[in-house]
């Protein structure tokens, strides 16, 4: 099988590497992979803990955005980020705690999802899911980005200034992060590894 007109060239993430026959086939892919990666990202949102000092709780969320940027590369990752972010504002229970809408302290992580899937997929893109050094740059990066958008909303909604969001909105969250990067780290290198043993 080989890959649709268009696509030839283009460096692939793991998602591309599910070949199709001609560009409808290629769209029903891409449409799958986008709903895939908007229920993965859900289920793992579900997978939340609440925290008794902080509105913003533990979530495995964060971890399963920056997977499925770096799997499904910058427009499908991005486009499912996308619809859990539309489909939880129209009122769809998707957020932590089956919760919705956008009038809540951690919203703004979930702006920061969008952003954070396509930053990923850019760089998985340019082969940076592919050594655990460089991914362990990109999902710092992804979880950055993350943090860039949750935690000035956090500041504005409670009502405190950007020291005290920090406090609650990164420190207690700081070890969590790091195993999650870690372990994108030894994951996304290792299946690559994989893929490329299969090839030979």
């Amino acid at each position: 099988m080989s890959a649709p007109a268009g696509r030839i060239g283009r460096v692939p993430v793991l998602a591309d590497l599910i070949r199709t026959h001609s560009r409808r086939s290629a769209l029903a892919r891409d449409v799958l992979l986008t709903l895939a990666g908007t229920a993965f990202i859900t289920v793992a949102g579900y997978i939340a803990i609440p925290l008794w000092f902080t509105p913003v709780p533990i979530s495995l969320a964060t971890f399963a955005v920056l997977l499925t940027g770096a799997a499904l590369g910058p427009l499908r990752g991005g486009a499912s980020a996308g619809l859990y972010l539309a489909l939880g504002i129209i009122g769809v229970p998707l957020f932590a705690n089956g919760s919705a809408g956008w009038a809540f302290a951690s919203f703004g992580y979930i702006l920061g999802y969008v952003a954070a899937a396509l930053l990923v997929g850019i760089l998985a893109r340019r082969r940076s899911d592919r050594n655990v050094w460089t991914t362990l740059g990109l999902a710092a990066l992804g979880s950055l980005t993350i943090y860039a958008f949750g935690v000035p909303w956090l500041a504005a909604f409670v009502g405190v200034d950007l020291v005290a969001a920090l406090t609650l909105g990164v420190v207690p969250f700081l070890i969590g992060d790091a195993v999650k990067i870690v372990a994108m780290a030894a994951l996304l290198p290792a299946t690559w590894r994989v893929v490329d043993r299969t090839r030979r």
